[in-house]
């Protein structure tokens, strides 16, 4: 694949892949950085990204390689020496813009809170596939090659997940 292939990959599936970023860091900065890593590394692996066998889950697979990496790396810092965590308030302050009134803004405010909270609860097994399902909007057929699972598994593990939430979801409201 040469680069103007992958610039129309980019093109193609940017905004799902960057939605996935979005939800698999938790924030506009580190999604930012994640999104810019995985097509930085896709330019340095496009010899093997095939056009005719999903490049979108190809890509996908390598921000949760870099994800996991990340992680990784921060966990063994975090060990060494903590660093408090810093919310994401200007989006939240954006998100209240777009809502019809006051009230409609912090209900939609509180439920997208408990959805993420719920969410970050899951095991990265179960949270994986739920975000590629909703966030990127793969098939259960790309996911399954993305992270090289069977598709049934990929099934029963967005079952969970989705009965794992309204568990979670459930028990917290009031």
């Amino acid at each position: 694949m040469d680069i103007d292939e992958l610039i129309e990959l980019v093109e193609l599936h940017g905004k799902s892949i960057y939605g996935f970023c979005r939800k698999l860091t938790g924030n506009k900065e580190d999604a930012d950085d994640l999104y810019q890593e995985t097509f930085l590394k896709a330019v340095e692996l496009r010899h093997k990204i095939d056009a005719s066998r999903n490049p979108k889950a190809f890509l996908i697979s390598i921000a949760i390689r870099l994800h996991k990496n990340h992680r990784r790396k921060l966990s063994w810092r975090q060990k060494i020496a903590p660093a408090a965590e810093l919310g994401d308030a200007a989006d939240k302050i954006a998100s209240f813009a777009s809502e019809t009134t006051p009230e409609d803004a912090v209900l939609s405010l509180e439920q997208r809170a408990m959805l993420q909270d719920a969410a970050r609860r899951l095991d990265d097994k179960l949270k994986l596939p739920l975000y590629m399902y909703y966030t990127a909007e793969m098939t259960v057929e790309e996911i399954s090659s993305a992270l090289r699972i069977p598709p049934g598994t990929v099934k029963s593990r967005l079952h969970k997940a989705r009965n794992t939430m309204r568990e979670v979801l459930e028990v917290d409201s009031p």
